[in-house]
């Protein structure tokens, strides 16, 4: 069978025939799949899972899973996107897998996944690969997002979206530590959640998925996270922190009795006050950042004619310019979340029910960190972090034809998209790396319920 037909550019003659081969537009996947495999990954989610196929012929969990890893890293965004792995024949045969699920076993998968199998495996697993980074000094940061859901889901409720007026949603609370950017926990919660619900519980789980050789060097929150409850247990864990301040009448009183300002330049200047808010145990410290505005008539905070102000409560004892800085440095955690709503689908794999929805967003986090990872590897001393999508551009799209020399398997990279030769060096820092064995972790569970 062929057909006939004309170049659109010069009008010359040519002809498309089928072929039988195996042929795969993610050739590049070879780097995460040798990831995978260095590391064990898949050994490490099958003695975590908390439940197994009777059938002989079904397919193992741990391939679904990585068949979900797979699709999500080449731009699934939906389940019925994943249909696009089960079709490629070379991808298959380079992960050494008889055939990849369809998208109803992929969803039947997650839907096995309650509180309890929640709590018993993401939490393992998740310290498990902790484990395998080497140990750092780290800041951690708190923070939610909403994400956005059309149809009736469990949890999927009105409350605040800023996009949206009375549209249902999710409302995540995630924790990140840097550098590189990882995400550390992460709970699916219900679209009216406050940001600060069940924080101190939320951070208890996160500390302890973080491995001992670990040292967190400070805690950063916006303003929905300026609670009594959470300061007292950061201060009681020995954590500094910095987190912005709330508008109360009583601290915009105090705000504007500053007289000691320190200039750092023509538009910013810092001063700080001592206060204890009438439900609190304690005094602390608060600093001040006033920021002149370039129009009078601008919108403020405070009633202040051309200054506007930020506070931010502490129990550092650095200086405020120093601290200013350090949570201005949060800013980089805001385009992850924009990574991962829009390039690895985070907001799109929901289902009816509201854990086996969690499986799946949870599932995509140990993706993202799975890319960090790999990008550490490739640069470990570079602070730059590469968005999912320029990672797939640049690295995973790659044509490629499957093929045999004797009894091996081939695979032929297309050095049209760089081939072998762009993706041997860090094949090779892949496999000279140290990928350490940890124990299994019993964790207690680790969900926010709907």
């Amino acid at each position: 069978m062929h057909y006939k037909f004309r170049r659109i550019g010069d009008g010359g003659q040519a002809i498309l025939r089928e072929t039988e081969r195996a042929v795969t537009p993610f050739g590049g996947l070879v780097t995460m799949i040798e990831l995978l495999r260095q590391a064990k990954v898949l050994e490490a989610v099958r003695e975590r899972l908390p439940f197994r196929y009777k059938s002989p012929n079904a397919i193992a969990p741990e391939q679904t899973l990585l068949a979900f890893w797979l699709g999500v890293l080449v731009g699934a965004r939906r389940f019925s996107h994943l249909q696009m792995l089960r079709c490629d024949r070379a991808l298959q045969r380079l992960c050494g897998v008889r055939v990849f699920p369809g998208d109803d076993t992929v969803r039947n998968f997650f839907r096995r996944f309650g509180p309890a199998e929640i709590g018993q495996f993401f939490p393992s697993l998740w310290q498990w690969l902790f484990q395998q980074q080497p140990a750092r000094h780290c800041i951690l940061d708190l923070d939610s997002t909403v994400l956005q859901r059309f149809g009736v889901q469990e949890g999927a409720v009105a409350g605040y979206n800023p996009t949206r007026r009375n549209g249902r949603s999710h409302r995540p609370l995630l924790a990140f530590v840097s550098e590189p950017v990882l995400v550390l926990h992460g709970w699916l919660r219900a679209g009216n959640a406050a940001d600060n619900r069940g924080a101190v519980e939320f951070l208890t789980e996160a500390l302890h998925v973080l491995p001992p050789t670990w040292t967190v060097e400070g805690v950063r929150a916006d303003g929905a996270f300026f609670d009594q409850k959470l300061l007292a247990f950061l201060e009681e864990r020995e954590l500094p922190y910095v987190i912005v301040v709330r508008r109360k009448q009583r601290i915009q009183q105090h705000v504007l009795q500053v007289e000691h300002w320190s200039t750092l330049d023509a538009k910013t200047a810092v001063g700080e006050f001592t206060l204890k808010m009438p439900a609190w145990s304690r005094a602390r410290r608060f600093l001040v950042v006033r920021l002149r505005l370039p129009d009078s008539r601008e919108q403020r905070l405070f009633d202040v004619p051309g200054y506007d102000f930020r506070v931010f409560v502490t129990n550092r004892s650095e200086p405020v310019a120093y601290l200013w800085m350090h949570y201005d440095q949060r800013a980089a955690i805001e385009p992850r979340f924009s990574e991962l709503k829009e390039d690895l689908g985070a907001d799109d794999f929901c289902l009816k029910s509201f854990f086996p929805t969690e499986a799946a967003f949870l599932s995509v986090l140990f993706a993202f960190n799975l890319l960090s990872w790999l990008q550490s590897l490739a640069s470990p001393h570079s602070p730059v972090q590469r968005r999912p999508a320029t990672l797939r551009q640049s690295l995973f799209v790659c044509g490629a034809i499957a093929g045999r020399s004797g009894h091996h398997f081939v695979l032929f990279l297309s050095s049209a998209w760089g081939g072998l030769a762009a993706r041997k060096p860090l094949l090779d820092k892949i496999n000279a790396a140290f990928f350490p064995t940890s124990p299994k972790l019993s964790s207690a569970l680790a969900t926010a319920p709907p």
